[in-house]
């Protein structure tokens, strides 16, 4: 059933409540916030994150006079049902939620997995998709997407989080250098300002099933990315270690018109790390007439 209209949403993303709608035999968790009117905005975010993971300064600048929807895939945080074994399948989990919101036509913006996602339903679904926003990801069959963990740098990066009792984003994300050391802390504190109705963590199952659906993606056949028909925005860091930055030039090439912003000392997390930039990028990109 769409969700009603009649209740006026949150402006904020601390404030934004869990909701929870059915979609075929799961039930799905999403944050719904921002104007009433307008082309929804969809967040579908990365490896291991839940909703939790959005970067409040990010949707908060948005949903000033946008409609933001963001939500858990099957499998993920407080959603119901087991984490999709292909990229296809989370493209049809994430157009079956948009269908049973209601929605018609989206802006749809993908982060890291997020961005294989959002890539997908825009291959398969072309009039659902307005606009789109790819950020720190590849196309299938990118070179090194087939080892999300499989550097050990990730693992060293990983057991440095342990031992200093922080994120693994904090190494995963963000350079080693003074402004990357100093963008982490601020936006690991920001992901910190929600205190209310937080989402349910990913499982460790959940985690290792993205993984292999991430290895699968990346060994999967090359797609025709020329048939991306949604005007398009690329963006992250100079040195993305997770998914190596030339994917992002790479999907520049190929798709058609595609706009391309690579920024500068920064790594996976680069559009976390240069927030503000980004946000005034993406409302460049989603207010332009088609």
């Amino acid at each position: 059933m769409a969700e009603s209209s009649v209740r006026p949403r949150p402006t904020t993303w601390a404030t934004a409540p869990n909701r929870h709608i059915v979609v075929g035999s799961n039930t799905l968790v999403y944050r719904h916030l921002g104007p009433e009117n307008g082309v929804p905005l969809v967040l579908l975010t990365h490896l291991g994150a839940t909703l939790d993971e959005w970067d409040p300064r990010f949707v908060d600048a948005l949903a000033r006079d946008r409609r933001i929807v963001a939500l858990d895939l099957p499998g993920v945080g407080g959603s119901t049902g087991r984490v999709p074994g292909t990229v296809a399948a989370m493209a049809r989990a994430a157009e079956g939620f948009v269908t049973t919101l209601g929605l018609t036509q989206m802006d749809l913006l993908g982060f890291s997995l997020g961005g294989f996602v959002a890539q997908q339903v825009a291959l398969d679904a072309p009039g659902l998709v307005r606009r789109l926003v790819l950020a720190g990801t590849g196309p299938a069959g990118g070179t090194g997407i087939d080892r999300p963990t499989g550097g050990a740098y990730v693992y060293w990066d990983m057991a440095r989080a342990a031992m200093a009792r922080t994120d693994a984003k904090e190494f995963l994300f963000f350079p080693r250098t003074p402004a990357g050391k100093a963008a982490a802390k601020a936006y690991l504190a920001r992901l910190r300002e929600r205190v209310m109705d937080r989402d349910a963590p990913i499982t460790l199952s959940s985690f290792h099933r993205q993984i292999t659906t991430i290895r699968g993606w990346g060994r999967a056949e090359p797609q025709d990315l020329s048939r991306i028909g949604a005007p398009t925005l690329i963006a992250n860091g100079d040195h993305d270690r997770m998914v190596p930055t030339e994917l992002s030039h790479d999907m520049h090439a190929r798709i058609p018109g595609s706009t391309l912003i690579i920024y500068p000392g920064a790594g996976h997390g680069g559009v976390f790390q240069h927030v503000d930039e980004f946000v005034d990028a993406v409302r460049a990109h989603l207010h332009t007439d088609s």
